[in-house]
Parts: structure tokens; sequence; C-alpha cells
């Protein structure tokens, strides 16, 4: 299979909206980790060695490595168990705002603003390196409680940011493909995106949001991204 298919236009799922309080502050952060998001499928012949090259940056503390199941290729004969149609609607937003005709895997996005084939670790060193030098405009600090997220204040952006939630296995995932273009191949995945939440809006003012229990094993990462799945202002994972 090649990596490109034509998708049509899809809009943004978003799920469970929590409450939040007023008054947070967040410690100014450290530089927020570089955001690389993979768009993979299980029944992605071209997949494998984008996966293992997220796989090899996953524990780079200055990177949030992020792998998300998308489910078109699904009818190839193979449904991938980790895609969710919310993680197919992001990478559609991110074909709109990166001006892309369609939507392919694997696809990387990194920090909201570029995207790369991602099957060359060496090109991805270079977009990485790119996004650590050029920082967002607007960067609030994001700060961790018991069950509770702080975002702090900063120069207000353009347009209310989403503020997302998500929930990651960090842990390699070995997957036996049984069926469709990788039967027979047993694929690892590492950083599977397993919850993708929209906790609500950020304007420049302090803000905190609860958080809900993690499952046993998942990490928690917390994104501040521009309306309309834009650049990610911030980035933290516990």
């Amino acid at each position: 299979m090649g990596w490109s298919r034509e998708m049509s236009a899809g809009g943004l799922a978003v799920a469970l909206t929590l409450a939040a309080g007023s008054g947070a502050v967040a410690e100014p952060a450290a530089q927020s980790p570089v955001v690389v998001e993979l768009f993979t499928s299980q029944g992605c012949s071209s997949c494998p060695p984008a996966n293992a090259n997220l796989a090899a940056i996953a524990d780079r503390p200055d990177v949030l490595a992020l792998s998300f199941g998308v489910t078109y290729w699904d009818y190839l004969g193979w449904k991938d168990s980790f895609a969710k149609p919310e993680f197919t609607n992001r990478q559609y937003a991110y074909e709109h705002t990166l001006h892309r005709a369609t939507a392919y895997t694997p696809q990387m996005v990194v920090n909201g603003e570029m995207d790369l084939i991602g099957n060359s670790a060496e090109e991805l060193d270079r977009f990485i390196a790119a996004a650590s030098n050029h920082g967002a405009a607007v960067a609030p600090g994001i700060a961790f409680g018991a069950s509770k997220v702080s975002i702090g204040a900063a120069p207000a952006p353009g347009d209310t940011a989403d503020v997302w939630l998500v929930r990651y296995d960090p842990n390699i995932v070995q997957v036996p493909v049984a069926r469709g273009e990788n039967g027979g191949r047993t694929l690892p995945h590492k950083n599977v995106v397993r919850e993708f939440i929209r906790l609500g809006g950020w304007s420049g003012a302090a803000v905190n949001f609860e958080l809900p229990p993690a499952a046993d094993g998942l990490k928690t990462a917390i994104l501040v991204q521009s309306a309309y799945t834009g650049p990610i202002l911030a980035a933290a994972k516990e």
C-alpha cells in the first residue's frame, strides 16, 4: 500500500468537557517538550519504520511522542486495535490547517505546525531541532497537582486555545496482525494514545482543570493548542 489516500474533510471530535476553576498559578515551565504526533495504522504496510522511529525518541525528556491509531485503513482486512474515530478526525483537522490535500499514513505532525512522513530518523531529528529553536510566542506554564492541572497566565492567544488531556501507554505493546497488508507480522507500538479529552479553553488567564483518574499503567500529558488544531503553544508530561 502507498502512504497516501485522499480523504474527505472531517470535523474534530471533542469529548468530555470538564469544569474549570479560576485563580490557578502555574510556575513558568522549562521549555515545553516538542510534541511529535504519529498517525499510523496496524493495517498500513508503510507504517512500521515510522512506528520504530517514534519509539526511538519516546523516552527523550525534550520530546512528547504520541501514537494515534486511525481507522480509515480498517477496510483492508485488519481493524486497528488502537484506532478511534476521534483520532482520525484529529488528523483530518490537521490536513486543513497544514494545507494538505490528503490524509496519509504514516504522518508525523511536529508541534502542530509542520509534518513529515516519519520513516527517516535523520529527517525527524531535523524537524525536532527546528521546533526546539522556534518556541511559541504564547507559552503558558503547566503544573500538575494531585488531581488537577494548572495552566498559568501568559499573553492572550488570538483565539481561545484548547486544553487537551492525553492518556497514553508508555510501554512497548506487541500487536500480532493476523490479516491485511501486515498479516503474519507482530508490530511493536509505544506511547499509544488511549484517551484524548478536551478539558476546556484557555484565553490567557490562569486556570485550573480537574483531572479524572488515569487507568492503570497510563501516563498523562497536557497540550495547550491554538484554536482549530493550530500550533501547540505548550505541553507537559508527568
